[in-house]
């Protein structure tokens, strides 16, 4: 290697205007840059760890439950659909409400 190949890695030096700034500043620091990392690796971790849980309650929990209810809710209407096409009978739910508490009851039963 040259001399002029190795001159490059060195910093260049600094001005004077650069020198009044930097002495400017106080001498002590509050924290250190390795407590900012460790905090922010922390907090950063945490996020993640957060993330996972909520991904895996909404795939393990939330998924399967909404799908088992709107599948029944789906098949009790094509139910009701091809028997009113098929037969001369109509289909009336007396009590709607009732009819979504039991299909949320029963979707939560085999849970």
């Amino acid at each position: 290697m040259s001399m002029s190949n190795s001159a490059s890695f060195i910093e260049p030096p600094t001005s004077s205007s650069e020198a009044d700034e930097i002495d400017s500043l106080p001498s002590s620091a509050t924290s250190s840059s390795a407590d900012d990392d460790e905090y922010v690796s922390d907090a950063e971790r945490e996020w993640r760890e957060s993330l996972q849980q909520m991904e895996l309650l909404l795939t393990m929990v939330m998924v399967p439950y909404l799908g088992k209810y709107f599948g029944r809710k789906c098949a009790y209407w094509g139910w009701a659909k091809y028997m009113e096409w098929q037969y001369p009978v109509e289909i009336v739910f007396t009590s709607p409400k009732t009819f979504k508490l039991a299909g949320a009851i029963e979707a939560a039963a085999t849970l």
